[in-house]
């Protein structure tokens, strides 16, 4: 298919185009000087996780995710919370690099899960292993060596079993590699999951990425946040991964970074999409579309604002109950902790601040931090 780029400049954008540009200004600015800055970036990471589920029609509860991350699940974890915990390391990663690096070819390469070529992954493995020790053995020079030292026989024996350690595991990785082999030639004519009675045979990714890089190159010669909306909307349309659908809004969260619009974080859209109707932002029309796109901007933004108003009240707040605390003190360390997380658990806290589970809700106590689940498989506390 081919992607048609509609007026970017309609008449009936230009009030919501405005609106946009000065919400995520605004946003920006004072998300770069503020002094939960670490922590609402953090727990943004959270929320757009659990919202991209929400968007796609699956629930995931935000507090399950923290728990999962922290390995310290309450309960199994289901399919959709590990697809959550996906997307949560992968704008992690997104952060980490470079502001262009999800847009390149690595970066989607990456992003994607595609792995390089396994021999050239087994041939330096094999490089960095060191050379097994030789089995030849030297009848004189074992004999002078016994004479010398009397446990010589002993250490040879200890040299012969690990050369037959050593040989034994270079076997077993020679059928690793050649298992992998297969694999990956397998992968390659027919793609994990592409069962063909699932999924459409005609159905080319690479081909429809590329399509999709094309709508970059037209994005550039716009302002940034409509070039973001060019780039959602295709992606939208184009649907260029069938099994990461929900990566398309983090890289436009990239490219508003890579741009400059947004650089204090990384705009999480999924939390702001929930704010308006599923109907207007999968319209036929793509001026409703990118109407809603804008709309959706603007949310996150104005969202994003009040968590910041949020953080910053709860901060205070708790560092004027440990204003006159010993400098050792754990609770400094528990409140970036918890500003950091939507919610957390007495063991998480313990695992922080290196004390028992009771120590854990002690420190909790002294915070006032509030309650925020039931009594029932495990409590939490956080900043509403």
């Amino acid at each position: 298919m081919r992607y048609q780029i509609p007026d970017p400049y309609h008449p009936a954008l230009l009030p919501l185009l405005i609106s946009a540009e000065d919400a995520l200004a605004r946003l920006d600015e004072r998300a770069n000087r503020h002094v939960v800055e670490d922590g609402f970036r953090e727990r943004g990471h959270f929320f757009d996780a659990a919202a991209a589920l929400w968007v796609a029609g699956e629930l995931v509860h935000v507090e399950d995710l923290v728990l999962h991350d922290a390995h310290m699940d309450a309960r199994a974890p289901t399919h959709e919370l590990t697809i959550a915990h996906s997307i949560l390391r992968a704008r992690r990663r997104i952060w980490l690099a470079e502001p262009a690096w999800a847009l390149s070819l690595p970066g989607l390469a990456t992003l994607r899960g595609e792995q390089g070529n396994v021999p050239n992954a087994g041939d330096g493995l094999a490089a960095a292993r060191p050379e097994p020790p030789s089995t030849s053995d030297d009848s004189a020079q074992l004999q002078e060596e016994e004479g010398a030292n009397p446990m010589a026989a002993e250490f040879a024996a200890i040299d012969a079993a690990i050369a037959r350690s050593q040989q034994l595991l270079e076997a077993h990785d020679k059928d690793t590699l050649e298992i992998a082999e297969r694999a990956a030639r397998v992968t390659t004519q027919e793609p994990v999951g592409q069962l063909g009675l699932l999924f459409d045979d005609e159905w080319d990714e690479d081909a429809r990425i590329d399509e999709w890089r094309h709508a970059v190159a037209s994005a550039d010669q716009l302002p940034a946040t409509l070039g973001a909306t060019l780039l959602f909307d295709a992606w939208e349309r184009i649907e260029p991964l069938r099994r990461q659908h929900w990566l398309g809004s983090l890289l436009v969260s990239a490219y508003l970074r890579s741009r400059g619009k947004v650089t204090s974080h990384l705009l999480t859209f999924n939390t702001g999409q929930k704010a308006v109707r599923h109907e207007r932002r999968r319209a036929q029309d793509p001026v409703t579309r990118w109407s809603a796109f804008l709309e959706v901007m603007t949310a996150t933004a104005d969202l994003g604002l009040k968590e910041l108003d949020r953080l910053s009240l709860a901060k205070t707040q708790m560092e004027m109950r440990i204003r006159d605390r010993r400098s050792n003190s754990s609770l400094p360390a528990l409140i970036e902790l918890v500003l950091s997380r939507p919610i957390v658990s007495a063991a998480l806290v313990a695992q922080h601040a290196g004390v028992t589970p009771r120590g854990a809700l002690n420190l909790i106590r002294e915070l006032g931090i509030r309650e925020m689940t039931g009594r029932g498989r495990y409590r939490g506390w956080g900043v509403l």
